[in-house]
């Protein structure tokens, strides 16, 4: 006697496909009406959604809401629902936001919401090397590319290193420009966590996005070509336009790369 052969989901595995949520089916639909659309086009109000799709304005609504939070439609308040603009794919590697920005053909410009001297606490002078209780230099900005606001940033470095650093700020485009010009620091390699993050008032309100929008929450311990650190930095930015591009090494070949490097330093 033969067994008969086992039912498969879409996923060839055996057993029932999952039941798909009809906020998702009209998900789906909005994203195939919204890929043929340019940016910035308007999407059709939620009661004729809900008439040609055949579903309610609630079921429409979250279906929306789920693909504005992904970054593919941006609400503006008063306005309507609106095709977004592609996300930028940030490389994660050391350099200004200046220059990312205008590898990617956008004008990008840097609002200083405040700066200000700050104790350092434990945890930030073992981040900085200096001393708890040493006077740190915060700086408090707004990044935007072509006039839209893209993310929050909050840098800190030691204020005895960097002397007139805060004054310094207008006279250069970004803030390792005036680290490389004013003061010869160079920075050569950092260490970088990425987490999600939710926007709270304070922030949605500086990035013109809702609240609760997922972000990109970037914290960055710098270094210079000594490997002394030289700043503790933590972006927030918009998960709605950004995504993040590495290139990946695997680990046993570069380290073999390393060595016959090493080696042919050393004439081994």
């Amino acid at each position: 006697m033969s067994a008969s052969p086992a039912m498969s989901d879409d996923n060839g595995l055996p057993g029932p496909g999952p039941r798909i949520p009809k906020y998702y089916a009209v998900k789906r639909q909005l994203l195939d009406l919204t890929k043929a659309m340019e940016p910035g086009s308007p999407v059709p109000p939620e009661r004729e959604l809900a008439q040609q799709y055949g579903t309610s304005r609630t079921t429409v609504r979250q279906a929306l809401a789920e693909l504005v939070v992904e970054g593919r439609l941006r609400r503006m308040q008063g306005k309507g629902t609106f095709v977004a603009k592609p996300k930028v794919a940030q490389l994660l590697e050391l350099a200004s936001y200046t220059q990312g920005m205008r590898a990617h053909g956008l004008h990008p410009q840097t609002r200083i919401l405040d700066t200000g001297y700050v104790a350092a606490d434990d945890q930030l002078a073992g981040l900085l090397g200096v001393r708890p209780g040493s006077r740190v230099l915060r700086i408090h900005r707004l990044r935007l590319a072509d006039g839209e606001p893209m993310s929050t940033d909050v840098s800190h470095l030691a204020a005895r290193r960097f002397p007139g650093l805060r004054r310094n700020l207008d006279r250069y485009t970004s803030l390792y420009e005036a680290l490389a010009t004013a003061y010869g620091v160079q920075l050569a390699e950092a260490v970088e966590t990425i987490e999600t993050v939710l926007a709270d008032p304070k922030e949605a309100r500086l990035l013109g996005v809702d609240v609760g929008l997922p972000l990109l929450l970037l914290s960055r311990q710098a270094f210079d070509m000594s490997g002394t650190p030289v700043e503790w930095a933590q972006s927030r930015y918009r998960g709605d336009r950004y995504k993040l591009v590495t290139r990946l090494h695997r680990a046993d070949l570069h380290q073999a790369d390393q060595h016959q490097a090493d080696q042919h330093r050393t004439g081994r």
